[in-house]
């Protein structure tokens, strides 16, 4: 019994001396103090809500499936941006989505626009380098010099000989009035006068038919008239055109040689009319030609047409440019790059970067860390690869250059880019997301498959202050058609996809559903 009662008795001390040391360590208010996490441990992250896989806006507190079968994603805290961490409408992606996307970037940056011009040409030749043999008498062709169409000349070269019998009477006129003179020098009076205006009206004649003058000088020295008279090149060149056959007989006007001077030539351009306010002559060029790929041949607008085609509506360009080694061959098709000039220097972001819905423009800011921030933009001048910023961004502004159409597709832009049509909207907390969708109960009337519309009379939709009503609502998913027969009474949801086309992105049988908003 004395051992018991020992036993009993040390235990007792022993708890008590445990209790006391338990209470010690408790605060005053009794409260007990938590125990600090072990080293190294993550405390586990709240599950906010579940989120449309495909973007639309749509949340869910429980898990569930879209209308196509795909899994809302979970989203939890530190996914969603807080109040303070980012503006209103950013989207965050998965750091390892954005590396699978191939999202790029490029920071927005102060620049001077240049504006190439492309057209389509052709070479033609100098129309002030072209020169036409044209004799101004009736005559005969006698002898051909040049004989072939193509075949450069010099300066001064004989092209033809061509017989004249009115070119023969007028020389022996003028030679018969010259040495009339002479024998009537000291007789002088009305007989020399007359005389005198006889020869000075032959030496006419034979000067505008374009008689050479040492020929004429000749003609008064000897007296005797030339048979022939040869024709010579005006200009080193190419005989571009030839008619002249020999024997033939010709009358005044009629063109026998042109010959062209191709050493600097033109080239005709097509501008598109929009265009054609951009340019002013002067304007440097580059034209390429396919028979020579790999040169560049440098000339300048010497000319911008005043009148425009009205079949391709295009207006004519003529660029003058060096012909070295008469590489540029008359009726050649042509590359031709225009410059309009360096235009004002302005932020500029490279013209991929703008998502343009026709309705307004916008870009993505990469904000780090996987997260995007739409930001709309007013837009200027466009240059080569890059476009003017007016309004919306500032310089070093990181902005999305690769991919951001994937992330704007389907997408959560969609959800992001409504905070633009409501600025004053105040945004729910991330643990209670401000839902966008609306919800009506109503009864099926028609079903278009091939459109994929459904006819609907629902009821009044608080959300939007609609009454009730019948309109047509497009199907997100032909799998909806299963739950919308005709004469069923079911229970939707809705979102507007753009300015009037209203999308049913769910339905169930009105007996399993809850009111809507």
């Amino acid at each position: 019994m004395k051992a018991g009662a020992a036993l009993a008795v040390g235990l007792a001390v022993a708890l008590a001396a445990a209790g006391g040391y338990w209470l010690g360590r408790q605060p005053a208010g009794g409260t007990p103090v938590a125990k600090a996490p072990a080293a190294g441990a993550k405390p586990a992250r709240a599950l906010l809500y579940y989120r449309n896989p495909m973007g639309l806006p749509d949340t869910s507190p429980t898990p569930k499936k879209d209308p196509m079968g795909m899994d809302y994603i979970p989203v939890y805290e530190g996914d969603a941006p807080s109040p303070g961490d980012a503006a209103p409408g950013t989207v965050r992606i998965d750091a390892a989505k954005v590396q699978q996307l191939g999202v790029r970037t490029e920071v927005a940056a102060v620049r001077s626009l240049e504006r190439p011009l492309r057209a389509a040409g052709r070479v033609e030749v100098d129309e002030r380098r072209s020169y036409a043999i044209a004799p101004k008498f009736e005559g005969y062709v006698e002898r051909l010099h040049v004989s072939v169409t193509g075949q450069p000349v010099s300066r001064g070269q004989p092209l033809f000989e061509v017989y004249s019998p009115e070119l023969v009477s007028a020389q022996r006129e003028y030679a018969i009035a010259a040495q009339g003179v002479e024998a009537l020098k000291e007789a002088g009076g009305d007989a020399l006068g007359g005389m005198r205006q006889l020869a000075e009206a032959s030496l006419a004649r034979l000067r505008n038919w374009d008689i050479p003058d040492e020929q004429v000088r000749a003609l008064a020295k000897s007296g005797a008239a030339r048979r022939t008279l040869t024709f010579r090149s005006p200009v080193a060149g190419v005989v571009t055109e030839k008619k002249a056959v020999q024997g033939m007989r010709f009358m005044p006007g009629e063109t026998l040689y042109q010959v062209a001077d191709l050493s600097a030539v033109w080239v005709l351009a097509d501008l598109p009319e929009q265009e054609a306010g951009a340019l002013r002559p002067g304007a440097s060029a580059k034209v390429r030609v396919d028979a020579y790929p790999e040169r560049v041949f440098e000339g300048r607008v010497s000319y911008v047409y005043p009148t425009l085609n009205a079949e391709t509506r295009t207006v004519p360009v003529r660029v003058e440019l060096a012909n070295p080694g008469l590489l540029l061959k008359p009726a050649m098709f042509a590359r031709v790059e225009l410059s309009a000039g360096e235009g004002a220097r302005g932020l500029t972001v490279p013209g991929s970067a703008v998502i343009d819905s026709g309705i307004r423009q916008i870009v993505l800011l990469a904000r780090g860390e996987g997260r995007f921030e739409p930001r709309e933009v007013r837009l200027g001048a466009r240059g080569e690869g890059y476009v003017e910023v007016r309004e919306g961004l500032k310089a070093g502004d990181e902005v999305v250059v690769a991919a951001n159409f994937l992330i704007d597709a389907e997408s959560n832009l969609k959800a992001a880019l409504a905070g633009f049509a409501a600025p004053g909207a105040a945004s729910a907390p991330p643990s209670a997301p401000r839902a966008v969708g609306h919800r009506a109960v109503g009864r099926v009337e028609g079903v278009d498959a091939g459109d994929g519309t459904v006819s609907l009379s629902h009821g009044p939709v608080a959300s939007l202050g609609w009454p009730a009503m019948t309109m047509d609502f497009k199907l997100a998913s032909p799998a909806l058609g299963a739950t919308l027969k005709p004469g069923a009474t079911v229970a939707i949801e809705f979102v507007e996809r753009q300015p009037g086309e209203w999308v049913i992105t769910s339905a169930v049988p009105a007996s399993g559903a809850h009111a809507g908003h």
